[in-house]
Parts: structure tokens; sequence; C-alpha cells
């Protein structure tokens, strides 16, 4: 799936001050930048937010009171910025402060698959751990929980629906594979009514692949593929705002920034099944305050005749906080299914320190048991630097306990063993 930071960096900064003449077909003038009329006249700051039609500067009050007048609100987001999510959070507050119990959260992150787990979940019925687990959050996304955490707790709090968008991977695989008419019965069947024609999106498409080997065919299974993303979250968002649960609700929609970007992708679609006011709020990183340098595309992506979005908020492009704590272990399943099996413990590690040897069971931290691999990476992702622990295991037959003292993994995590608990993270 396309990074919204390719968006971000490629194509915002070359876009939003140049004011150019270029021609249309008929060979009139165009005056200015359609994806910028009225330029601002000075370079971003973090905190400046840009009503890109009109070029107004606006506060966050005055762009969450146009927002909020709209049935649906798309926030087009960088996946992994945290300034994105917190964007998308100050916007759920601001949909329920207004209309309190008539909002409802689409998310790009689930499936349709996952509507059950997602009810439970708003209904109050999950805790966070079980969450996790049942929806099956790495294997469906593969990013830090942490980034949506605190939005998908206050849709929890307000018992807010949060609507799974997405198409589901197997199908998503098969589209980019094969022809539409090489699909099987089963797989047509749950297509959406795909829209390939979108000129926008076919040049957005090549442009990413210009200059790269893929050929052709990669070209046309990526755009089938960016299609049934985009139409699926569509159809979804439309039959959620003409069902019974959700005529009378507003919507957040949350997805990466090219699913939303001049809308040609989520909101057009969306608007041709169900006619409704909208409004697109995008992010731009004026700067990198990460350790870590963003991932970039060495492409370009074309200009397009109309604003990126509606509103513009700059913000710096942040780092997620890390908790910086392993147990330091290598470990496979345990016999019969019981506990983890130890293969190896990193030196000085905070597992060595607690004295955890090779060949040990662990069977329970803090009393909650350690029945799989998910439940280790669990409960040391809620760790940090300082904490203590109390990890019962099992050695040569014999129970025992053990005081963990997590320090900060630093100093040893360039010599973690492949099998260590984060990358088995389910």
């Amino acid at each position: 799936m396309l990074s919204p930071s390719h968006f971000r960096h490629l194509t915002a900064a070359l876009s939003l001050f140049a004011m150019t003449g270029c021609c249309t077909t008929s060979g009139k003038q165009v005056l200015g930048n359609p994806e910028a009329p009225y330029p601002p006249p000075s370079a971003p700051k973090v905190g400046d937010i840009v009503h890109l039609p009109t070029g107004v500067l606006v506060t966050p009050d005055q762009m969450k009171r146009v927002a909020t007048d709209a049935r649906v609100v798309y926030v087009g987001e960088t996946h992994d910025n945290p300034a994105s999510q917190r964007l998308e959070l100050d916007m759920l507050k601001a949909l329920e402060e207004r209309h309190p119990g008539k909002v409802a959260l689409g998310m790009e992150m689930f499936k349709r698959s996952q509507q059950p787990v997602l009810d439970r979940w708003s209904a109050g019925d999950l805790d966070e751990k079980s969450f996790v687990k049942e929806s099956r959050w790495f294997d469906s996304w593969k990013m830090d929980f942490g980034y949506y955490r605190d939005l998908l707790l206050y849709a929890r709090e307000k018992h807010i629906p949060v609507i799974g968008l997405n198409a589901e991977k197997n199908l998503v695989q098969a589209v980019r594979n094969r022809n539409l008419d090489e699909l099987t019965p089963e797989e047509k069947a749950q297509l959406p009514e795909l829209d390939l024609s979108d000129p926008y999106q076919r040049a957005q498409t090549e442009s990413i692949f210009a200059g790269h080997s893929h050929g052709k065919m990669a070209v046309e299974g990526f755009l089938r593929a960016q299609t049934l993303w985009d139409d699926t979250m569509a159809e979804t968002a439309a039959r959620f705002l003409e069902s019974p649960q959700g005529k009378d609700r507003h919507l957040l929609v949350v997805a990466g920034g090219n699913h939303v970007s001049h809308g040609f992708g989520i909101p057009r679609r969306v608007f041709r099944r169900a006619p409704t006011s909208y409004v697109t709020i995008g992010g731009y990183e004026v700067v990198i305050t990460r350790q870590k340098p963003p991932e970039t595309m060495d492409v370009e992506i074309p200009e397009f005749p109309m604003v990126p979005f509606d509103f513009l908020v700059n913000f710096a492009y942040e780092e997620l906080p890390s908790n910086d704590v392993l147990l330091g272990v290598a470990f496979d399943p345990g016999p019969d299914k019981r506990g983890l099996l130890v293969k190896s413990v990193i030196p000085e590690s905070n597992a060595a320190r607690a004295g955890v040897k090779e060949g040990d069971l662990l069977l329970a931290l803090d009393g909650e048991a350690l029945t799989e691999a998910f439940d280790l990476v669990y409960a040391i992702k809620q760790k940090h630097a300082g904490d203590r622990g109390t990890l019962k295991l099992e050695r040569a037959g014999e129970p025992m306990s053990v005081e963990v003292e997590f320090k900060s993994s630093k100093p040893y995590q360039h010599g973690k063993p492949e099998n260590a608990e984060p990358k088995k993270a389910p």
C-alpha cells in the first residue's frame, strides 16, 4: 500500500508555493496553481493550518467548526507519524462533542471480516490485550499498536462504532496478480463495483513505477489493487452511512494520505455511492524530529487540477516513543503448548541479569500466563525502563520465580536473536 509520506515529501513541498501558468487543451492560459490557488505568503511552520482552496490560515477550532459541519470527515495520515494519529483523535473528539452519540470511526487499518471484534471493542466488552489478540492486529496492520491506542481507547470510552473498511488480504493479492476475468467466482463475489477508469489514479500509479523495471503487468496489477482498496473502503463507508445504524451519524474516516488526497481515492467513490457533504484534512511534515529517517521513494508525482485537501495541517515528522525494553531471550513454544521454551539468552540482558537460563520454561509474567508468543510480546511492551516484574518459570521440572528489573535494552539490542520476543508477534 502506498505510503502517505511519499505524497508529503514529493508533492506538497513542490506544489504549495508555486504560482505557475499552464495551458489547457483548448490553448487557454490557466492562472495560478490548481493545487494551491492562493499560496500562503510565507513558508509553513509547525502548527499552521491552511484552508487550501482560499489560502486562509485558520485556528484548530476554526477548522473543527467547519469540518464538523460535514457528514464525513476524511483524515489522510502518514502511518508512522504520531502527529497524524493525534490529529485524528482531535477530530474524533470534535465530532463527538458536537454530535454526541452520533459519531462513527471508519479505519483503513481493519478488514471487513474483523467487524465482530470491533463491535465488541466499541461495546466495552474487550480489554486492550484481548482486542489486540483477537483482532490479530500484528497480522492485519503490522505496525505498533501504540500509534492508534489513544484513538481506539477514546472510541471504546465513548462507545463510538469502529468500522473496518478495508478489503481482505487474500483478495487484494488475487486482484494484484490476476486479471479480473481470471478470478474465481468466490473472489468475484467479494469485489465492490470497481472504477478503473479514473485518470488521476492511473497517473499516480504509473508515476510510482516510472523508471523502475516492474513492467506493464505490475503497473496494471497495482492499479487494480489500489482501486480495490479505495472502492472497498468507499463501499463499506457508504453502506454504513445509509444503514439503520449509521444513517444519523457523522463518520470520521482515517486512511493513508494517498487514499484521500486530491479526492479521487475514497472521497469521490463514497460520494458516487452516497452523495453527502464531506471535508478532507491532510498533514504536511515541515520538519523531521525523529531519529530514524523516514522512507521515501524517488518518484515524481504528477500535478493534479485540484487541491490536495481542504485543510492542510503542518506538523513535525515524529517518532513513536518506545519503551526500549526487551526481556532478552529467544524462544519456541513449550512442549504440549505449555509455556515458552527458552532457546538462548542474550548476555547482559534483563533476562540474563535475572538468572534466566537456556532450557527454562517460561510460564507467567506478573501473574499473566504465557501460553503463546503474543502473551510475552504484549507483556514486555507494557514495561518501561525502571519497572520490575516477577517471572514464573520451570527449570528441569522444578517451579521457581525470578525478579526481573527492566533496564533499557539499547546497549545490547544489536545482538538480539532473530526470534527474540518482538519478532514473535502474531
